[in-house]
């Protein structure tokens, strides 16, 4: 009988266009396997959020596979050495995977293919990381002549269907039940916004997909609009692995208006995250240009900031909104991101180390490529970024794109206020809301200042 065939389970949950899933079907008995291996990844581990989503994207694809007649094994530890047990407690000599690029995973790669024949592929991206060079043969920092190239590549290959069937294998290996894991919160139960909010699977990154499609040609204007529906929210879908990008992009291509070209680049973002954790693993931890160490606040008065703008407590509208989003649905808008994001590192002048932390614990799609990549743009600290003097002005950026109706969804406080007010409510008609904890006119120029004395 053919030995069995693991397929090691990571971001990449699910069962058409995964192609450890399609090679190991094509061999013999296939064991999908899961190891929850939190040391490796150590202040990386998955977050409060991503685990939340984890248990209920595992829980998805365990119910599909136990329609084909199969299922997944859960172990918990060191992921190479798990996995090389398990291989050889059933004689497999063959582990199929998909490619992924953050270091921790990286080095189990490594380790694990001195153990077992270890076949890895390509399918997380639109196309594999490293394979799109500039002239003389190096990979591109700078994102605009990145997605040039990329996009005289595209379209991607061709989605791969599902498996027909997936063999059992003659004898299961012992592994943990999920609950065991306890990745749901419980004590307190903070999650029932999340789960109002999301429908968490494979068959729910369809749907999101089919609905989609119907709304991506208006996606050029009104992704920016926090207050309508205009985002695709597919980036959690896409960082577990849920649906690849280039299902996404075989459904998408060819819409007409400016919506696609535009939320096609997004995808390619997506890759050019990548690419930069590639040649610059430590990338969300290390800000790629000298000299920004010491523009940042430190002691009490920094950290009594950094709590507020956790909290949604800053007296700025749009930036609480979003922060009080993000922590009660695991998401926030992306123009709201990079206002609240903005706002930290400018107004407050708070390390983006420490937005970084707070994001990847927050967010359902917190994803070590993106978060690192998206942070250092925004600070000006990163390898291509935005300027660091140019300071977004958070009231002006909500009243501009008409964010009274989302702001009075998480900010009920000053629900009450008109459109003309709502924005930057005057301080005798906030009520229980926070007066701002520093005015912009004041904050732009302490900004500028500490990064004139940086320079210096």
């Amino acid at each position: 009988m053919t030995s069995p065939q693991i397929v090691w389970l990571r971001r990449d949950l699910r069962l058409a266009d995964q192609p450890a899933f399609h090679a190991a079907a094509k061999v013999g008995p296939v064991i999908p396997v899961y190891v929850l291996d939190d040391a490796a990844a150590g202040d990386h581990a998955i977050g409060g959020a991503g685990r939340w989503w984890l248990h209920h994207s595992l829980e998805s694809l365990g119910r599909d596979l136990a329609e084909m007649g199969s299922r997944i094994v859960f172990r918990r530890g060191d992921a190479a050495q798990e996995i090389a047990k398990i291989a050889k407690e059933i004689g497999a000599k063959t582990v199929q995977a998909v490619r992924h690029y953050e270091p921790w995973w990286r080095a189990a790669q490594e380790r694990l293919a001195k153990e077992v024949d270890l076949v890895l592929h390509d399918g997380n991206y639109l196309l594999p990381i490293g394979a799109v060079t500039t002239g003389a043969g190096d990979p591109y920092k700078i994102y605009t002549p990145f997605s040039k190239a990329v996009l005289e590549q595209m379209p991607p290959r061709e989605p791969m269907p599902a498996p027909d069937a997936l063999d059992a294998p003659a004898k299961w290996p012992n592994g943990d039940e999920l609950t065991d894991w306890q990745l749901l919160p419980a004590k307190p139960d903070w999650a029932g916004a999340m789960r109002d909010f999301w429908s968490v699977g494979e068959a729910a990154a369809h749907d999101r997909l089919k609905y989609w499609s119907d709304l991506v040609s208006q996606y050029n204007e009104g992704r920016n609009l926090p207050s309508i529906d205009g985002s695709s929210r597919l980036s959690p879908h896409l960082h577990w692995g849920e649906i690849s990008p280039a299902q996404v992009w075989h459904r998408l291509q060819g819409r007409r208006g400016q919506g696609w070209a535009t939320f096609a680049k997004e995808l390619v973002w997506r890759d050019y995250a990548q690419n930069v954790i590639a040649q610059y693993p430590r990338y969300t931890k290390d800000s790629y240009r000298d000299g920004y160490d010491g523009l940042w606040r430190s002691g009490r008065d920094a950290q009594a900031d950094l709590r507020l703008w956790r909290k949604g407590m800053t007296g700025y509208p749009i930036v609480d909104a979003g922060m009080r989003q993000l922590w009660q649905t695991g998401w926030m808008h992306n123009r709201v991101r990079m206002i609240a994001a903005s706002f930290l590192v400018k107004h407050l002048l708070i390390d983006w180390r420490e937005g970084e932390r707070w994001f990847w614990d927050c967010l359902v799609d917190a994803d070590y490529g993106n978060n690192g990549v998206n942070w250092q743009w925004i600070s000006g600290t990163g390898v291509d970024s935005n300027m660091f003097p140019r300071i977004m002005a958070p009231l002006s950026q909500s009243e501009k794109f008409d964010a009274a109706e989302y702001i009075r969804e998480y900010v009920p406080e000053i629900a009450h206020l008109g459109d003309d007010a709502i924005h930057d409510p005057d301080d005798d008609k906030r009520g229980e809301y926070p007066r701002k904890i520093i005015a912009h006119r004041e904050a732009r120029e302490r900004a500028l200042d500490a990064y004139r004395a940086s320079r210096t």
